[in-house]
């Protein structure tokens, strides 16, 4: 009933309009689609001459966007690390890798992420997208919106990243970018590169843009851990990694822009292909003594990444009925290829050291999950009396995700007293499904929505309402018959209010209410038992999850700072009911009397807050308008209640704090800079483990210069501070044993990957 109502609101509008109130709309409608006009390609790559500041936003939401001079000059070569320089954007990946972006620290799947304002499918089983897989060549600008929208889904209650892509409207002429990539992982470094170009111009009636960009990634890192039987307790075994992610990032993008009938025609389409090759290498020693007497394990585990993303999208923008409509069409996929294998040999099984093997372990695994969307919109926009503005639409998605996870049967020989000798390389038997690793989850989502904004006086405003209905049928084929086929359906109604109001011509006062969702993860759903997944406990989905839901609250402050300069103070505040929490089934698990069979269900609430400060600005007021700084910090809180009690949400950094400058020597057709950051600790209280991270600081800095009119070199460093990941791991057999703080294991690791260095041409053209 309430989606009747609202798509009847929603289409009332256009039916009753009269023609009248077309002549109070200035043309303001969908007004994205009329930008200033494209930069020429000179300007893309010589930015020497003034400090790239972020931009202040005429926006209703709170809204933080940075073009990609904010970040260029230190050569990102991913999405990822360009948003390591943004406020409250936190990550929790290895060293050098900036994958899952968690807004506000809070877990990847609570965090939107956009590609030029549309929802975009990931691999991860939580369905956040891996913003390194974007290329940061692609990009034209950087949108963080803290707050929610009716006209944007509201699977964003961390907030949303949009990543705005070069359209063929932003770029008149081309450049080239060429570079060399140094890693300190060997005496004199492994060497790589990126290749690069883009060139946009009028062709035909239309405007095209057309790019490709290759890249070399590696991330040769080095672990080390020492394992104990408890905390201040006996040292049982260390072990020596090597963790080196080898591998290229290819990429392609077009778009073309072109008047068709009374009509705009936009067509955009990207592509991005990621092949990786990690190679992990340990020994694991007694009593931390590293000797051949001592020699626990080898250990040699590969794995081979194959992920490839494709985007396509197609928007016409006409006039009708008095206003503006737009009809969006869309399609986005990723298809996520993996092949593993372990091979293990262990020593002093019995009295005879290395050499002598005592067993031989293999093991193999292959992923496949491809994911599709295809989606859809009607939107219209109109003014109405008054100088208010009402936008209404219908987005449409549908997602499709086949997920095949295989094994071979483990190959075991126990040596010397086998039933055979070890072959050289022993032959793996057929793949076969794991628990809950084949089948498919289809989502099929209509969210209507009506909007209203306008201004009056000083205060600028937009509230709107939004409704998303899904349908969600999960099959595993991996269960029996009568339990393969799982159909649910959720319903939300989304509220959302923004206002900025202009104090002066330097201050406004940003306010943003909203409520939002986070949609399950797609293992909490699948009703598949995973023996001993909690220490020795059991695990078996539940495909009736619901999602939980949030109301929020922004309330900023902001000021202009000279002509360019900006600084804000943002506080937020976010409710969230019906969290998905481990629970316990009362069942007794595969490992007999003790152990346990959980599920997850929607149970308790949990409270998230906390206060972002940015500063962007040139030095005018002190006679150097050449130099330019940035600061920004974010202190992150919350609280939930768990099985043991209360903690933060999981993973959550306390803190995150970025700085930097950039100084021009117009003189010289120079210029240099430096950017330092420092993420807090995180926490982590699952069942059976508890894990606490930290990372040391990071420094980047970079030198340029202009040595032609149409050319500029650039030279970065990164990770200049070798910072390390540590991290300190609980262990333990059981919840009762996690009470009790009987460990089965504590460990300490530690990470770290050393410096890296970029020399990059661009020449314009």
């Amino acid at each position: 009933m309430t989606l009747s109502l609202l798509l009847g609101a929603a289409a009332a509008p256009m039916i009753l309009a009269a023609p009248a109130a077309a002549q109070s709309f200035a043309v303001q409608a969908f007004a994205a689609e009329d930008p200033s006009g494209p930069s020429t390609a000179l300007e893309e790559v010589i930015v020497t001459g003034e400090p790239a500041m972020r931009n202040r936003t005429d926006d209703v939401v709170p809204t933080l966007s940075y073009d990609l001079e904010y970040f260029q000059r230190f050569e990102p070569l991913t999405v990822g690390d360009a948003l390591k320089r943004v406020p409250s954007v936190t990550f929790l990946s290895d060293v050098l890798e900036s994958d899952g972006v968690r807004l506000r620290g809070l877990d990847p799947g609570y965090t939107q992420v956009l590609i030029d304002g549309e929802r975009v499918p990931g691999a991860g089983l939580d369905r956040s997208f891996f913003v390194d897989r974007i290329p940061a060549e692609l990009i034209e600008r950087v949108e963080v919106v803290r707050s929610s929208s009716a006209n944007r889904s509201g699977d964003a209650l961390a907030g949303a990243v949009n990543i705005v892509l070069r359209d063929a409207l932003s770029l008149d002429g081309g450049y080239v970018r060429l570079g060399a990539l140094n890693w300190s992982d060997s005496e004199y470094g492994r060497w790589g590169g990126t290749y690069g170009a883009v060139w946009g111009g009028q062709v035909g009636p239309g405007r095209l843009l057309v790019g490709a960009n290759i890249q070399d990634r590696r991330n040769p890192k080095n672990k080390f851990s020492q394992r104990f039987d408890a905390p201040g307790g006996t040292l049982e075994n260390v072990e020596v990694q090597t963790d080196v992610r080898d591998g290229a990032d290819y990429s392609f993008n077009a778009a073309y822009s072109v008047d068709v009938g009374p009509g705009a025609l936009e067509l955009s389409g990207a592509f991005v292909r990621t092949d990786r090759y990690q190679d992990e290498d340990s020994l694991e020693y007694r009593n931390g003594v590293q000797s051949d007497a001592n020699l626990l394990t080898v250990n040699d585990n590969d794995l081979d990444i194959r992920t490839d993303n494709l985007a396509l999208r197609g928007r016409y923008a006409f006039d009708m009925a008095g206003g503006r409509t737009r009809i969006k069409l869309g399609y986005a996929s990723i298809n996520d290829d993996q092949y593993e294998f372990e091979a293990e040999s262990e020593y002093l099984r019995d009295a005879v050291a290395y050499p002598d093997e005592d067993r031989f372990t293999l093991d193999s695994t292959r992923v496949n999950i491809e994911d599709a969307e295809i989606s859809g919109a009607v939107e219209h926009e109109r003014g109405l009396a008054g100088g208010a503005t009402l936008e209404f639409g219908v987005q449409w998605n549908r997602k499709d995700r086949d997920t095949l996870i295989q094994e071979t049967p483990r190959i075991r020989f126990n040596v010397p007293n086998a039933p055979a000798p070890r072959p050289a390389v022993p032959a793996f038997g057929a793949f076969a499904s794991v628990p809950g690793g084949e089948g498919t989850i289809e989502e099929t989502r209509i969210d209507p929505y009506v909007m209203l904004s306008g201004e009056t006086g000083a205060v600028k405003w937009e509230t709107g309402l939004r409704y998303e209905s899904t349908r969600t049928t999960i099959t595993d084929l991996t269960a029996a018959a009568a339990d393969r086929v799982t159909e649910t359906d959720h319903g939300f109604l989304l509220p959302s209010a923004s206002l900025r109001w202009r104090l002066s011509e330097t201050d406004r006062i940003i306010v943003s209410v909203a409520r939002t969702v986070r949609r399950p993860d797609f293992d909490r759903l699948q009703p598949a038992l995973l023996e001993e997944e909690f220490g020795d406990s059991d695990f078996i989905g539940d495909p009736k999850l619901k999602p939980e839901s949030a109301w929020g609250v922004d309330v900023g402050f902001e000021r202009r700072l000279g002509r360019r300069g900006v600084v804000g103070l943002n506080a937020f505040y976010r409710d969230v009911t019906d969290l998905i929490e481990a629970v316990n089934t009362g069942a007794v698990g595969s490992g007999g009397a003790g152990t346990f069979v959980y599920t997850v269900d929607n149970v308790g609430d949990g409270r998230v807050w906390g206060l972002e400060f940015d500063l962007s600005t040139p030095l005018d007021a002190l006679g150097m308008a050449d130099t330019g700084v940035f600061l920004n910090a974010s202190w992150l809180d919350s609280e939930v209640d768990d099985f043991m009690g209360t903690r933060r949400f999981n993973d959550q950094s306390d803190y995150v704090f970025n700085t930097g400058f950039t100084h021009d020597i117009p003189a010289w057709g120079a210029a240099f800079g430096a950017t330092y950051r420092k993420q807090g600790d995180a926490f982590s209280r699952v069942l059976a483990e508890e894990v606490r991270t930290s990372y040391g600081a990071d420094l980047e800095v970079f030198v340029e210069k202009r040595i032609a009119s149409n050319i500029v070199v650039r030279l970065t460093g990164s990770n200049l501070l070798n910072a390390s990941k540590d991290e300190v791991f609980d262990k333990f057999d059981s919840v009762a044993d996690q009470t009790a703080r009987a460990h089965d294991e504590y460990e300490l690791e530690t990470e770290d990957a050393g410096p890296w260095y970029q020399l990059v041409m661009r020449v314009a053209f």
